[in-house]
């Protein structure tokens, strides 16, 4: 059996193309991050993190700042934990807080910092307790079916028809 070199280059370029096609599904899948800044570590409080995962994207004014670096569960409190690597190059005041915001309607959660106002800024190890839960669809449903529920029928004093 006889190989050419066009055989060799089309070998190599298929695995070139694997190997791309791999690299970008991690990449969109938030499984692989490549960030060569250093960062410092927060904690963060939150009631309700929803669904929110490791490695989602902390961002400030829309631009991505950090990491979510992990996520536990304090049986003390009965809050969760979630520690923050954010890049070094980005400092925020003491007083600032955390919301816990989605993409779009139904897309993946992420953590939104507000500047606060304060001189002083957030020192590696700190932990924000300024924070605002996830939103969870379901809940906000429910809440909406309860109170329409509540209000009884849409026209009092009519009677439903039969």
């Amino acid at each position: 059996m006889e190989h050419s070199k066009n055989d060799v280059w089309v070998g190599l370029f298929v695995l070139v193309g694997a190997a791309a096609l791999l690299f970008l599904a991690l990449q969109s899948a938030n499984l692989l991050s490549w960030s060569f800044q250093s960062s410092y570590k927060l904690g963060a409080r939150f009631d309700n993190i929803g669904g929110l995962k490791p490695k989602a994207a902390v961002k400030s004014a829309g631009v991505v700042v950090g990491r979510v670096e992990s996520i536990g569960f304090d049986t003390k409190t009965f809050q969760a934990n979630v520690q923050l690597a954010l890049d070094n190059r980005y400092q925020f005041p003491k007083d600032s807080s955390l919301k816990i915001l989605t993409s779009g309607l139904l897309g993946e959660q992420y953590i939104g910092i507000e500047a606060g106002a304060d001189e002083k800024v957030l020192a590696p190890g700190d932990t924000i307790t300024t924070t605002q839960s996830a939103v969870v669809l379901e809940n906000l449903i429910g809440q909406f079916l309860y109170n329409k529920a509540a209000e009884g029928p849409a026209n009092p004093g009519t009677s439903p028809k039969k």
